[in-house]
């Protein structure tokens, strides 16, 4: 039987991917290693058959190896980082540990393994990374391709980064079978409230500010995690040795366009559904009011990269992806998720600032 090792895999993505590779391999064993940390939920892969949790850290490579060997691993798939830009800002060396030295840690353990101790077996090393490690787009710049220069513009970026070149390192140097794939921003079911869709949605219900870092025109590619996760698959099956992926959604909008569609939809729902005034009372749409009314704009952020797009053109032709998911239907589709999980994001939702990327 094949088991894969998903690291990260109670987390946003992750365990979306854990939930699409247990649809798309149903008898493979399923691994997932992660630190729980606060964006890490164990209730992410309650209904996810046939999956071993384990609460561990990247960074202890003998414990990963032992999970290698253990379970007869011949795949990682490698989400585990810290990924909150604002974050990084404040508090970098959380970033540098995780997203660097916890990527070696792995690399280390997939080379003991799968070169020294099984010399020739097939395996794969697949690193999911970040459009940010590009850098920043003007308005009238080309999207971003795979050939594009490492700019990275924070502490966020630059680890990612640095992972990155780890990973092609360990390909070049030792023989390696990795892939990489570089997404932009992701939004879905579980995705933990500090992001900027669950976070403007959560904070509209409850009647609270509706935060716009500066003129709120910063262009963002949306991609819904399913599609994400059906991109990674295209590359486990058919990708490369040592190539790099761009996975986008098509979908390449200004935040206040997003956040105007939020506000739209939310105001949609509660005309079609009176019962949402009763369960959120607070929410301007249950008074009367119209969401966009708690918009506010606040001061930019440092460093904030004005403009991401993603060439996938790669991606589509050579491994035949598509995205399934028009971002007007994704985010009507991700609303009502998050409309009928309350039980799963009440205990994580403040009204904090959120993370625009």
């Amino acid at each position: 039987m094949a088991a894969i090792l998903i690291t990260g895999g109670a987390g946003f993505i992750g365990s979306n991917f854990v939930r699409y590779w247990r649809k798309k391999a149903p008898n493979d064993a399923i691994i997932v290693l992660d630190a729980l940390t606060y964006a890490g939920n164990p209730a992410n892969l309650f209904e996810v058959p046939g999956v071993t949790l384990v609460k561990g850290d990247i960074r202890d490579t003998q414990m990963v190896t032992g999970l290698l060997s253990a379970h007869g691993a011949d795949r990682i798939v490698h989400f585990a980082a810290e990924t909150h830009v604002d974050r990084s800002i404040s508090g970098p060396d959380a970033f540098i540990s995780t997203n660097i030295d916890g990527t070696h840690s792995l690399l280390k353990a997939a080379r003991s393994v799968w070169l020294d101790q099984n010399s020739g077996r097939p395996h794969r090393f697949h690193h999911v990374s970040t459009d940010e490690v590009y850098g920043a787009l003007e308005y009238e710049d080309p999207a971003f391709r795979e050939d594009h220069p490492y700019q990275p513009n924070s502490p966020y970026a630059a680890s990612k980064a640095a992972s990155d070149h780890l990973v092609r390192a360990y390909n070049r140097t030792y023989g390696l079978q990795t892939t990489i794939s570089n997404c932009s921003n992701n939004y879905g079911p579980f995705q933990y409230p500090e992001k900027l869709i669950p976070f403007f949605i959560l904070n509209a219900l409850h009647g609270q500010p509706l935060p716009i870092y500066g003129d709120g025109l910063q262009i963002r590619d949306w991609l819904h995690v399913d599609d994400h996760c059906h991109g990674i698959g295209c590359i486990l099956d058919h990708g490369e040795i040592g190539e790099c992926y761009n996975i986008g959604g098509g979908e390449e909008l200004p935040n206040l366009t997003v956040i105007n569609a939020i506000c739209s939809v939310i105001d949609a729902a509660f005309a079609a559904d009176p019962d949402l005034a009763r369960r959120f009372p607070d929410a301007p749409s249950a008074q009367g009011r119209l969401t966009a009314d708690l918009k506010n704009y606040v001061t930019d952020r440092p460093g904030h990269d004005r403009r991401y797009a993603i060439d996938d053109s790669k991606i589509r032709k050579a491994l035949g992806y598509h995205p399934g998911h028009d971002f007007t239907a994704g985010f009507t589709q991700c609303l009502r998720w998050y409309l009928d999980n309350e039980a799963w994001w009440r205990p994580l939702w403040t009204p904090a600032e959120p993370e625009l990327r």
